[in-house]
């Protein structure tokens, strides 16, 4: 295809430009407002996906990308756009959203929730490969547009006790045996350290696991085999592992396997636990109901300044760890249940635990990217004077106020926007409603 020029009129929810002139394209790398030059390279039938070639007027808000490798590597979209502004690109995108699939308008847009843009990432699946013309493993994300693993020595958003050592696990990899059976490696990082989980298709030879524990030593990371399913994870001394995240402000300390699921910013999840404990209201005979609880993130501060806090999540193993949770934190007035919040049995399950277990006077929603869609009307039947919804996708969220508001009775009072993923589109955010 030919180059063309166009003007960039917005970004979209992958956080390409957007130019209208002719037929859409969406242009990775160009912002609102540039003159630009690209090519078109993948057609559908309402847009086309386009190269840059040319920023031919630039935007005052692009910077430098701080990481050679955008462009090249997926992990991220957005670090030409200065930070500052990539918040309130997200905040746009969440009020348009609120106001396009549920015609609301909230009457206070909340400060952004944010924290640090480099280094904050704690946890991630890396892509390994190894690459025969290139005689070694490639360790990281997976290229912008292919599914190849992106050539990268380090990344700059990952927490850096990972980041800065991508070319020394390129090397540990491409020194093993089963080196062509290594197809990711899980990171998980706590407060008190790193713990990186080896997908094995084939068991390694003693030679590989005498590797494996010289990189232990040298680079102080515990390294986990996973090779007999996801529950199963094997240390190569038989040692425990353990890991665990602090929240000073409320005097907790959360234990988690490096499996489990946990907020990927700690400093932004640490000060969104803390907004989301304000804008509840708690007092000392509050009743909480917390559902889509996880290993008790929110559960346990929330239990710091509530009579009584009832979690409930999916996750066996993760209800698990959040009893163990509550019991190290000696938080007897936090409890938890295992029930499935999703599907056609969401809402009678819910009742039946809520109702037994209430009155309740707060809720809290934290649900995965599809929503709450089915424990609404459980939740409204239960009255709480204020709801809290932390949402990780701003349709879903809209859908789901939209019900709350439109159909159960409550009234939206604020939102914003919490930026849990610096330089990538995703778009987290956090909503009040009262009865």
């Amino acid at each position: 295809m030919p180059p063309e020029e166009g003007q960039v009129a917005a970004l979209n929810h992958d956080g390409e430009g957007v130019v209208r002139e002719g037929k859409t394209a969406f242009v990775a790398g160009s912002l609102p407002g540039e003159r630009v030059r690209f090519r078109r390279r993948v057609m559908h039938r309402s847009h086309d996906e386009a190269d840059l070639l040319e920023v031919l007027a630039a935007s005052p808000d692009r910077v430098v990308p701080g990481c050679p490798h955008f462009g090249i590597c997926g992990g991220c979209a957005l670090q030409h756009l200065d930070p500052a502004q990539q918040l309130l690109s997200k905040q746009r995108e969440l009020l348009d959203t609120l106001q396009r699939v549920a015609n609301l308008v909230p009457p206070e847009v909340l400060p952004p929730i944010a924290g640090p843009v480099w280094g904050y990432r704690r946890k991630a699946r890396l892509g390994a490969r190894y690459v025969i013309a290139r005689e070694r493993s490639l360790v990281g994300f997976r290229e912008r547009t292919s599914s190849f693993i992106a050539a990268i020595d380090r990344c700059p958003v990952l927490d850096p006790r990972v980041g800065e050592r991508i070319q020394a696990l390129s090397a540990l990899a491409t020194s093993l045996s089963i080196r062509q059976r290594l197809p990711q490696i899980e990171v998980a990082a706590g407060d008190n350290g790193v713990v990186l989980v080896l997908r094995l298709l084939e068991d390694p030879t003693a030679e590989d696991r005498e590797r494996l524990l010289a990189f232990e030593r040298e680079h102080g990371i515990r390294l986990l085999i996973q090779r007999n399913g996801p529950d199963v994870l094997e240390s190569l001394d038989g040692a425990p592992t353990e890991l665990w995240y602090e929240m000073p402000e409320f005097d907790v300390r959360l234990h988690f396997r490096p499996t489990d699921f946990v907020q990927v910013n700690g400093e932004t999840n640490r000060r969104l636990v803390s907004r989301v404990v304000e804008l509840l209201g708690l007092t000392p005979t509050s009743r909480v109901l917390d559902l889509f609880c996880g290993l008790g993130n929110f559960t346990l501060p929330i239990a710091r300044r509530a009579g009584s806090v009832l979690g409930i999540e999916g996750d066996a193993g993760l209800v698990q760890r959040a009893r163990e949770n509550a019991a190290a934190n000696a938080l007897s007035q936090a409890r938890f249940e295992q029930a499935n919040l999703a599907g056609e049995e969401a809402e009678a399950t819910c009742r039946r635990l809520t109702e037994s277990a209430g009155p309740f006077t707060h809720v809290l929603l934290d649900p995965p990217r599809t929503g709450a869609r089915e424990v609404l009307a459980s939740v409204a039947r239960l009255a709480p004077g204020t709801i809290v919804y932390v949402s990780c996708h701003p349709g879903s969220l809209a859908r789901d106020l939209g019900i709350l508001t439109g159909e159960l009775g409550y009234r939206l009072a604020a939102a914003g926007v919490v930026d849990m993923f610096p330089h990538t589109s995703h778009v987290e955010s956090i909503a009040v409603l009262h009865a």
